[in-house]
């Protein structure tokens, strides 16, 4: 494959066709992207479809138009904003990682590859991706996209997880020293838009001629992926608990693992044997926030983590406002929220699964 060729027919396909999207700038362009838009976009990217991602890129910048100010904002604050997108580690990497490109470079980015790669929740990935579209850097960018085009360029036909370093190798020779924005951004357009994971649009593909699975007629085959392993199951109880006001118990999680100082409905801990009747020794019971009528919601509320499955039974329960907490509530991390405010907390999804379930209403 000529790689000369290969990049100038995709950036010929990429002037015409490239998505329109809020971080970019025109292909072709004078202009370099801002490397705030373009980091911020590539951390809500990441194991996120386009789709969805737009209207939260649109809203941190309505509130947060700078990387000072965002810097400047309290995490609890990036966190709601951040609610519902998922792989909520990103959110706080996200904050942590301006405040240190305000307080380390003034709020510049830096263009080097060692310095990106040192900042909160840059990795290989997104430290090629700022260098290469906010800083016209030739540095080579390979997500799922890119991955499943140099796949199918190279009819590379192992297990994906067995060619992944041999596919960086591919991908960097194919990068060009000139417009590597462009390249970077064409590659990922062609693997969302037309190399698609399945029923490829090869009659449309800019580099059709070159490809050798299109060629051998096994392109919607590849990457060949492993077989998924079975996720574990752990199960739980959650009190979603009502006050007479219409306010609703929720407790801050801790600093630190899952979910972290996101809001929740007090539960038990998540067990990892669901033939158990209880959890860690404890009755469903010793996790209950607060003494009152406890009423079992039928059926579960599902969720899947990126290891694991989650099954959870939800009880109900209504209280006074003079209600005290139980000392296994954590009343310290506990707060009232009324029913108005719970859809701008900082509710990851499953607790929003919750709450809908068991008030019989979406969020």
């Amino acid at each position: 494959m000529e790689n000369v060729a290969h990049s100038a027919r995709l950036l010929k396909w990429y002037d015409v066709h490239a998505r329109p999207l809020p971080w970019r700038v025109a292909p072709n362009s004078n202009r370099r992207a801002d490397p705030y838009h373009v980091w911020l976009s590539e951390i809500m990217l990441q194991q996120t479809v386009v789709k969805t991602v737009i209207p939260y890129f649109e809203t941190f910048l309505q509130n947060w138009p700078t990387v000072h100010d965002l810097a400047d904002c309290a995490l609890e604050d990036v966190l709601k904003r951040w609610a519902g997108l998922g792989y909520y580690a990103r959110a706080r990497n996200l904050h942590a990682c301006a405040r240190m490109v305000v307080e380390r470079y003034g709020g510049v980015f830096p263009t080097s590859e060692k310095e990106l790669l040192a900042l909160p929740g840059i990795g290989p990935y997104t430290a090629a991706a700022i260098r290469a579209i906010a800083f016209d850097q030739p540095a080579s960018v390979v997500d799922g996209n890119v991955e499943r085009v140099v796949a199918r360029l190279y009819a590379l036909k192992k297990p994906l997880r067995d060619i992944k370093v041999l596919i960086r190798q591919k991908a960097a020779r194919l990068t060009p020293a000139k417009r590597p924005g462009d390249y970077a951004q064409a590659m990922m357009d062609l693997g969302a838009t037309v190399c698609t994971p399945k029923s490829p649009a090869c009659d449309r593909c800019p580099v059709r001629e070159n490809c050798a699975a299109r060629q051998q007629g096994c392109a919607a085959a590849l990457p060949v992926r492993a077989p998924k392993k079975a996720k574990p199951l752990r199960t739980g109880t959650a009190f979603l608990v009502v006050r007479d006001d219409g306010a609703v118990l929720l407790r801050q999680r801790p600093a630190k693992g899952l979910l972290a100082k996101m809001l929740e409905v007090p539960a038990t801990p998540w067990c990892r044997k669901p033939e158990d009747g209880d959890c860690f020794g404890a009755p469903v019971e010793a996790s209950a926030p607060v003494e009152t009528n406890w009423q079992c919601v039928p059926g579960f509320v599902t969720h899947s983590f990126t290891h694991f499955d989650l099954r959870l039974e939800v009880r109900t329960g209504r209280v006074g406002q003079e209600q005290p907490l139980l000392h296994q509530a954590f009343p310290e991390r506990c707060r009232w929220v009324p029913r108005r405010r719970l859809a701008g907390e900082a509710l990851p999804g499953v607790m929003r699964k919750i709450i809908s379930y068991g008030l019989g209403e979406p969020l």
